[in-house]
């Protein structure tokens, strides 16, 4: 099999160019696309506790606390202690912070259009069903190596 060919090249190559057209948007307005994924990931009304945003988003604890820091060093989020659990940290978007979340979903946005618009329904439908057969595999894999 042609090493072009294999599915581990084509997604990684794929998200690569996906991560590349973000970042070069996310630039014209000083930012990231992991800014931009981190305010799509908060709630924009109510906030989302901060113990919560590692898994929903898929990263380490560390990146995501670096994260946060530099989006509230850039006045993007305010962290408020929760009043029914101390314990707990509720990240919420500042005003800036709703203003660069709606940026990155109205970019998200006419990308998904662009996409929906290049892809027959029946594409995309299976395009679907064939990444999430995929993720399953890989994930079925690690369990069967951390066993």
């Amino acid at each position: 099999m042609n090493k072009m060919m294999t599915i581990d090249y084509l997604l990684r190559t794929t998200w690569n160019t996906v991560t590349k057209m973000y970042n070069e948007e996310a630039a014209q307005y000083n930012s990231t696309m992991v800014v931009g994924f981190t305010l799509l990931s908060i709630d924009p009304k109510e906030g989302s506790l901060s113990m919560t945003l590692g898994p929903k988003m898929g990263i380490e604890p560390t990146s995501l606390s670096r994260t946060l820091t530099k989006l509230e060093e850039a006045g993007l989020i305010k962290r408020e202690v929760s009043k029914s659990d101390k314990r707990n940290v509720i990240i919420k978007l500042t005003k800036k912070g709703l203003e660069m979340r709606d940026v990155s979903k109205n970019y998200v946005l006419d990308f998904q259009q662009k996409v929906n618009e290049a892809l027959t329904e029946k594409e995309m439908n299976q395009l679907i069903k064939s990444l999430d057969k995929i993720q399953k595999l890989a994930q079925e894999q690690t369990i069967l190596i951390n066993s």
